[in-house]
């Protein structure tokens, strides 16, 4: 096999962009590498398997039904009200649940109703709700005919979503005594802007502040700190640990933990289970940094990003276990096959270190923040962090439109209801066996070894390559690689020789020898090829070191 035809000053000038503007340059030069054969000019002789994004192919299909059967009932609530040639009136309260029973014994056939109607008898059998207030507020979400009231999450929206929440990030076991508000946003994209933004504009955090990232993490968490608006200063808590030589462990050594008790760190950004190596936070490292915030850094301030938790047994977020100290973001993008509906949550107890700053500021601070807020309230210092966030969404002068959009919403709540059931919780062990799969099949192909871990997610998995040269062929063959190559010359071999796409593991500040597989994307049996493929090209350095 030949090595790439870009020099090593072309690859390491390339390997300075983010992993996924880098992962363009993998995808034009695979695309062009099919038809740019010896002696096939022309012709496409191979499938690109790109397996540098995260977007899963597959797809709930379940409660997207209930939601298109939800749809037609709420639209002739609307011709209910009232009808004349494509206009219809705005769904009444009234009667709305009787109404609904009718149309599903009405309408047997109807593709979803009979899930819709299990979730509708499952929220307010277990959540008391009145059943004309709910079925309403669905059925008028679904048409989308009003702005978000209350503006941060719909009322019952919140109350669901707080118990799938409960259910499969608290392990049903959320903290006693605790209540969790939700701000629904435009999946876990927004709630990261908006948590930082909202941080600086009311004074938690300055520009410059210390602030700490567990790594290897999603590069935006890497690239928002270092934007000259926060300018902050980043101390990285690296999961350095290996089981055995060449195998990584992917798990955080106690002394890097210890970090987090300086208390001038004043925020820690965790992404649980981790991006790229899947791995949930080991129940040792959770108690280290509850008995560090408890003892020496009491007002931590923590951001755990959960998107993956659904995909661990027992899965128990940092929120669970140190509510005060945390918020909480969630996207069902990936369990759900959802990602182009942006349905995610911030969530924060109301008893939260946050807002507790927020009353102890100085009173100059207090009266900055009373005029940027005082066009919403009275009384602006009462407004808690999360209706802060609300409005720094909209640019506080925007706050009376503010929120996900309603038929967004009803979708969260469809797929919250869901889970509920038995139906749902199949779904889960279902995706999770997928991914699972998948990894064995890479791993066969690869031929390479990784560490067992129950709390392994398998939605991504990260493989250390110079690591690997060293457990199969010793020091001098890993020695080798880093003189002789730049650590993604890897990557730019598989995309010319092989189309195949992955992404760089130094872009999430990971090994930079480190590749990171997406598991979600693509058909099962094309993670053996690409397992393959890494593989022929690992050997081929390899040949290259014994000629010498």
């Amino acid at each position: 096999m030949p090595k790439t035809r870009l020099s090593r000053e072309q690859i390491r000038s390339f390997a300075q962009l983010s992993p996924f503007e880098l992962k363009d340059k993998f995808i034009q030069i695979a695309t062009t590498a099919q038809s740019d054969r010896p002696g096939q000019k022309g012709k496409t002789t191979r499938a690109m398997l790109n397996a540098g994004r995260g977007n899963p192919n597959w797809v709930a299909t379940g409660p997207r039904e209930a939601y298109h059967a939800l749809g037609y009932f709420a639209i002739s609530e609307s011709r209910r009200v009232w009808t004349a040639d494509n206009l219809g009136g705005m769904p009444e309260v009234e009667g709305c649940a009787e109404r609904f029973e009718h149309f599903v014994r009405t309408n047997p056939g109807l593709p979803g109703i009979e899930l819709l109607k299990a979730c509708v008898d499952l929220a307010v059998k277990r959540f008391g709700f009145v059943p004309d207030a709910l079925v309403h507020e669905l059925a008028d979400s679904s048409i989308g005919d009003n702005y978000p009231v209350p503006d941060r999450i719909l009322h019952h929206t919140e109350q669901i979503v707080r118990g799938y929440l409960a259910d499969e990030m608290f392990d049903h076991r959320p903290p006693e005594g605790q209540n969790l508000s939700l701000f629904a946003t435009e999946g876990g994209t927004a709630a990261m802007c908006y948590i930082f933004d909202s941080l600086t504009k009311n004074g938690i955090l300055h520009r410059g502040d210390r602030i700490a990232l567990m790594v290897p993490v999603f590069t935006p968490y890497l690239e928002i700190p270092e934007l000259d608006t926060y300018g902050f200063d980043v101390v990285h808590v690296q999961a350095s640990l290996f089981t055995e030589t060449g195998v990584r462990q992917w798990r955080y050594p106690a002394e890097e933990i210890e970090k987090l008790a300086d208390p001038s760190v004043k925020m820690v950004c965790c992404v649980n289970p981790s991006n790229p190596p899947s791995l949930a936070l080991s129940t040792r490292v959770s108690e280290q940094i509850v008995s560090l915030v408890a003892e020496r850094n009491p007002n931590l301030i923590i951001v755990t990003d959960d998107v993956y938790g659904t995909f661990v047994e027992g899965f128990r977020s940092l929120a669970a276990d140190l509510p005060r100290n945390t918020l909480l973001v969630y996207s069902y993008s990936k369990h759900y096959g959802a990602t182009g509906w942006r349905l995610g949550v911030i969530g924060l107890h109301d008893d939260n270190v946050i807002d507790a700053m927020l009353a102890a500021q100085e009173p100059e601070q207090k009266a900055r923040l009373d005029r940027r807020y005082g066009t919403l309230s009275l009384e602006p210092g009462r407004i808690r962090f999360i209706d802060r966030m609300v409005a720094d969404s909209r640019q506080v002068a925007l706050n009376h439109t503010a929120g996900l959009s309603l038929p967004q919403q009803t979708m969260m709540t469809l797929f919250s209801l869901f889970d509920m059931l038995d139906e749902g919780q199949e779904y889960k062990h279902r995706i999770r066996a997928i991914v699972r799969q998948r990894l064995g099949l890479l791993l066969e192909g690869a031929h390479m070894k990784i560490s067992e871990d129950a709390k392994r997610a398998a939605y991504y998995i990260e493989l250390d390559l110079l690591a690997e040269a060293e457990r199969v062929h010793g020091k001098e063959f890993a020695d080798f690689l880093e003189r002789s190559y730049e650590p993604v010359d890897p990557l730019f071999r598989l995309a010319e020789q092989t189309s195949v796409v992955l992404l760089n593991g130094g872009g999430f500040d990971g090994p930079e020898w480190s590749v990171r597989v997406s598991l979600a994307n693509l058909d099962d049996l094309d993670y053996l090829k690409i397992g393959h493929h890494l593989r022929v090209i690992f050997d081929e350095y390899a040949r290259e070191w014994r000629a010498g």
